[in-house]
């Protein structure tokens, strides 16, 4: 387990977290082909607060990689504005981007061949990941060893990332994401390709680097134990936010723009395009099919 020095955790302590806040407003996404556009997103309203642990979840295709893309500065939106720490990321220049993307967003994809130098080492590939840091004026919090010893790996630190494993690529991967000091750090899947045990390491490590210093936290994930170790949850159904889940309890969301996403059981009783009557009282509204009710 990753320990900060006495003076590193004083500091923490004192300045508050080091984590930053990030919002999609109204965020449309289009993918353009040449039999028509694919809207990834539909009109996306997203808060995540500085020093949260959040997990995107969801079927295959419905978005959550996009909205990674998009808080990483990757992708412009079609429509709406993402925001970090309250810069709109569409309105900065390319150098801007740069140092954002070195010294304040980490982003983590799901394939480790696409984020790691295959030729070099493990340690060299964290070293390499901390440099744009340097480049920038800001200050690694964690060595290469330090990282690959949270993971289990440091016996691997000088061989080359091709002659090892998937699964220890990919928790490479994961310690290169965590190295740069980040104070948003993005990772697509990071479980993917682990076992049980590999997969609690790295648990363990997104959630010691949170702890330590406040990163905020934002996961992909199809793994309901990386899910459950998350503070919160949002599912992401059709381009939209279907659901938000918070200590175990799941909640409908309503957008900003009065648009409700039913969960597929309600949908069986309220299926699309129904009429629907809003029964107004003192905790809320009901909505109620008028042909069942009319019935009973």
């Amino acid at each position: 387990m990753i320990r900060l020095g006495r003076k590193d955790r004083d500091a923490a302590s004192t300045s508050g977290s080091r984590g930053v806040d990030a919002q999609c407003i109204g965020v449309v996404q289009l993918y353009p082909l040449p039999e028509g556009d694919v809207v990834a997103l539909r009109g996306v309203d997203l808060d995540v607060d500085a020093g949260e642990m959040l997990a995107l979840l969801g079927p295959s295709g419905t978005g959550k990689s996009t909205v990674l893309r998009l808080l990483a500065g990757l992708l412009s939106p079609s429509a709406g504005k993402v925001r970090i720490g309250g810069a709109d990321i569409g309105s900065l220049s390319s150098r801007e981007l740069s140092r954002l993307r070195a010294t304040e967003v980490s982003y983590v994809l799901q394939d480790p061949g696409r984020n790691l130098l295959s030729y070099a080492s493990a340690e060299q590939n964290i070293w390499f990941a901390q440099r744009g840091t340097r480049r920038f004026g800001g200050s690694p919090q964690y060595t290469p060893r330090e990282l690959l010893l949270a993971l289990g790996l440091d016996s691997k630190n000088r061989e080359p990332v091709a002659l090892l494993s998937g699964g220890e690529q990919q928790r490479i991967a994961v310690a290169a994401g965590i190295a740069t000091g980040a104070r948003l750090l993005l990772v697509d899947e990071p479980t993917a390709a682990l076992d049980a045990g590999e997969r609690d390491s790295v648990i363990s490590l997104l959630e010691q680097v949170n702890n330590d210093l406040g990163t905020t936290v934002v996961v992909v994930t199809h793994d309901v134990a990386v899910a459950g170790a998350m503070g919160r949850t949002v599912t992401i159904r059709d381009g939209r936010i279907g659901a938000e889940g918070r200590h175990g309890e799941e909640y409908a969301v309503v957008g900003r723009d009065g648009s409700v996403q039913l969960p597929p059981d309600v949908l069986a009783i309220l299926p699309p395009d129904s009429l629907v009557r809003i029964h107004r009282h003192p905790a809320g509204v009901d909505l109620r099919n008028p042909q069942l009710e009319d019935e009973t």
